[in-house]
């Protein structure tokens, strides 16, 4: 019996998760499926730059998982790009890394997702007044992100 998967720690969900070649019908096209934490590993890796042990720590796996995890990304985004396939982001055994943020004026509680930036204020009485709250990360395995606009979002098992 093989091991089970880690859950996978990612900072933030794409705004939009459908690539496609330009002119050419959807229902035409073959399609590849890019999962959240091979997204996540080409993002640390390729656009932020950094080493895979670095990386890996970011994502709460081995280097050697990672590894496997970003060639295995490389190689769909390359089938996506060379063979002019649609690539469909979705999936994955993830725990979407969030920040917890508290108002000392009103009491209000809220959670923004990481990569969004510190809020300028309170959003339900605009103060300035608020702090970070740390607690535990939630986790659980996503199915999908339609409709997350960018935004990560929580889904419990």
């Amino acid at each position: 019996m093989p091991r089970p998967i880690k859950v996978r720690r990612i900072a933030c969900c794409p705004e939009a998760n459908y690539y496609k070649p330009r002119g050419i019908p959807v229902a035409e096209l073959e399609e590849i499926i890019l999962s959240t934490d091979e997204l996540e590993a080409v993002r640390l890796a390729d656009l932020d730059g950094l080493y895979q042990e670095k990386a890996a720590g970011n994502m709460n796996i081995s280097r050697q998982t990672f590894g496997n995890i970003i060639r295995t990304a490389h190689k769909k985004i390359a089938d996506a790009l060379v063979n002019g396939k649609a690539l469909k982001i979705e999936g994955g055994v993830v725990a979407i890394e969030e920040r917890q943020f508290s108002c000392q004026d009103c009491g209000h509680e809220w959670t923004l997702p990481f990569g969004t930036g510190r809020p300028l204020g309170c959003p339900q009485c605009r103060s300035k007044n608020i702090f970070r709250v740390l607690k535990d990360q939630k986790t659980g395995r996503r199915s999908g992100i339609e409709g997350n606009k960018g935004r990560c979002a929580r889904v419990a098992d």
